[in-house]
């Protein structure tokens, strides 16, 4: 009488007749061996065999009768056939694991004496760019804090010099109020590896914080804050986590429908300048890439 684990095989080995009948003993054996050996899930093998089946047809219509005698020009043909049909990279990815998996397999069985994947380029992994809001969307959620609240015009104040100098949340957060040159338009902030930079502001940042310092962080300040900029209800320097609930919400007030996350200010900064014919290394400079 068979056992599960048996019966499982034998169904395995019907599904695995998607690939020709010369590839499919091989592709049987591998995934007994992911399975048993280690331990792979019936998800993980299902979309192996799967890949393997695709790959094993396109090599039948390329010359080869069998895995064993894969040319590695034959593979390459079929990932460059994937490619330009558009498949996404992570799943390019996972049919160049499974076809590896498969060329090792082969050699440590003495099937083969070449791996005959080993050679095959990766794709690429595309990285996502930043999104950025567009000019009108920027000026929708500078304008949403209200000016007749203390952390109305704090948020005001936050979000105006963000937006101006494309300071990071961290860096923002951590102002001192000696940080600062409103003559100048100028802040003078500590990034990544306690590097000091100083990075300028425009009008519009230095009118918000003027108003914020006249009279909006006076109504913040407790018996025991410091010389920190953008206070909390408490009194103390607002946190990274209170400035990402605000940007959220006054979002939501300003309309705006898709995710909003604090960096998208500072990547608008950037691709906004950009875009006005500002200097590619002096807006690396005052990010901090410099």
């Amino acid at each position: 009488m068979p056992t599960a684990r048996v019966e499982k095989k034998a169904s395995r080995a019907t599904k695995a007749e998607q690939a020709p009948a010369a590839f499919s003993e091989d592709i049987n054996g591998l995934l007994a061996h992911l399975e048993l050996e280690r331990g792979l899930s019936p998800h993980t093998l299902k979309a192996y065999e799967s890949d393997l089946g695709q790959c094993a047809r396109h090599l039948l219509e390329k010359g080869a009768s069998d895995w064993r005698k894969v040319e590695p020009e034959q593979v390459s043909s079929w990932l460059v056939t994937l490619t330009r049909r558009d498949y996404a990279v992570a799943s390019l990815a996972r049919k160049l694991t499974a076809v590896r998996l498969l060329a090792r397999y082969l050699v440590r069985e003495n099937l083969r004496k070449d791996d005959f994947a080993a050679l095959l380029p990766g794709p690429k992994l595309r990285r996502k760019l930043p999104g950025t809001l567009s000019a009108a969307e920027v000026l929708r959620l500078l304008e949403a804090p209200p000016v007749t609240t203390a952390h109305g015009l704090r948020d005001r104040a936050m979000f105006e010099l963000m937006y101006s100098s494309g300071l990071r949340v961290s860096e923002l957060c951590a102002l001192k109020l000696q940080s600062f040159d409103l003559e100048q338009q100028v802040v003078r902030v500590f990034g990544k590896g306690a590097k000091e930079r100083v990075v300028p502001f425009g009008r519009p940042a230095a009118a918000a914080l003027q108003i914020y310092l006249s009279g909006g962080r006076s109504a913040l300040v407790k018996a025991r804050t410091g010389s920190e900029l953008f206070l909390s209800q408490q009194g103390k320097a607002i946190s990274r986590k209170m400035f990402w609930v605000l940007v959220k919400q006054h979002a939501r007030r300003a309309g705006i429908t898709r995710p909003v996350k604090p960096h998208l200010l500072r990547h608008s900064f950037a691709t906004h300048l950009l875009a006005h014919g500002a200097d590619l290394r002096s807006i690396q400079e005052m990010l901090g890439h410099g």
